[in-house]
């Protein structure tokens, strides 16, 4: 975003946002973090922060981001800036890359889609600790808000890892090739090892979860799949649309101009997304919804997606998940419920029911 630009940019923040990232016109043109309580140092301005292309520009403002997070979190700002810089994380994000856009013609997997979540994961966890939830670390008694937000952190920024070597089971994959790397950035940071190897567990746990298969059961596994299943603006659709990849995700992912993330009025995380059409709805039916129904952020955030007034001929005005249903405002006044489409859901049961299984339940 050019100087002469950013006054016409103005954000209609409300106090309690958190993070937003925003797409108009194919460009990426604004991510921001709100420190929203009163600044911890005299006389620190509230953080607002822009991400702008090209791509170094959205790592550089993401990076600044998410230090700021942890700036009262040691522990797990120490152990940001050794993965940022690590050479084999760093050549790990790259190949992820390669491989899941180059091969199959998916949205970027690399660098740029590790910053951008890392930073919705911080501002997932500081809603949740904010209104009083315990994530498992703490309730555990394992550690404390800074183990947690060492654990989103990393879990997050190395969620994707695995598809440097194939698509198929990246989670497991992923889980594998964190090992040497946590080791070695955590070592240093944990003199006990005995409590060292217990957090390390809630990291993997969230890179082996992160697309639920299979689910997370802890909540720090659950802000690592959501702050996944945010980054579906356009402007991680778009490479993948210009590298011929034409189906229903990557035009799907065209129609989304806006997350927020922000505190809720009934639970603590509120995600709003704004499309510029209402095929858009895809993205948040196949990507995100699930990810917030069969997770422990389940009891703890509220989706919302609408339509711009000024996009495409409207069919819907408004739309909510309530449960497992979507509840559509159409443009006659009309009111509509829907059952989220979980295709991973879906194949699951499908398995169970060919195998004549039940659930074992404990």
């Amino acid at each position: 975003m050019s100087d002469h630009t950013r006054p016409n940019q103005k954000l209609s923040r409300r106090p309690d946002q958190k993070f937003k990232l925003s797409v108009q016109a194919g460009n990426v043109q604004d991510v921001a973090g709100v420190q929203t309580e009163p600044p911890l140092v005299a006389g620190q301005p509230d953080r607002v922060v822009e991400f702008t292309t090209p791509r170094s520009k959205i790592i550089q403002e993401a990076d600044t981001a998410i230090r700021d997070d942890l700036a009262h979190s040691p522990r797990a700002l120490a152990a940001y800036i050794a993965l940022a810089t690590d050479p084999e994380a760093l050549a790990c994000w790259d190949m992820a890359n390669y491989i899941t856009m180059r091969k199959l013609g998916y949205n970027d997997h690399g660098r740029v889609h590790s910053f951008i979540t890392g930073a919705a994961s911080l501002a997932i966890t500081e809603l949740l600790l904010e209104g009083g939830v315990k994530p498992d670390i703490m309730d555990s008694g394992v550690g404390d808000a800074d183990d947690v937000y060492l654990a989103v952190i990393l879990g997050t920024m190395l969620h994707d890892i695995g598809n440097q070597i194939h698509r198929a089971s990246h989670e497991q994959h992923g889980v594998a090739l964190a090992l040497p790397i946590l080791d070695r950035i955590m070592g240093p940071l944990y003199a006990d090892p005995f409590k060292r190897a217990k957090v390390r567990s809630f990291i993997l746990g969230a890179i082996n979860c992160h697309d639920l298969n299979p689910p997370p059961l802890t909540l720090e596994g659950g802000i690592t799949a959501v702050a996944d299943g945010t980054d579906i603006t356009k402007g991680r659709g778009r490479k993948a649309f210009s590298l011929g990849s034409v189906d229903i995700h990557s035009i799907s992912a065209l129609a989304v101009d806006e997350v927020v993330i922000e505190r809720g009025r009934n639970v603590p995380v509120l995600i709003s997304v704004t499309m510029n059409n209402s095929g858009g709805i895809f993205q948040v039916e196949e990507i995100l919804a699930p990810k917030v129904i069969r997770t422990p952020m389940r009891r703890y955030v509220e989706l919302r997606a609408a339509t711009r007034p000024e996009g495409e001929e409207q069919i819907l005005s408004r739309v909510r998940l309530d449960g497992d249903h979507f509840v559509m405002d159409l443009e006659n006044g009309q009111q509509v419920a829907v059952e989220v489409d979980d295709t991973q859901k879906r194949a699951q049961e499908a398995v169970v029911a060919a195998m004549q299984t039940g659930v074992e339940r404990r």
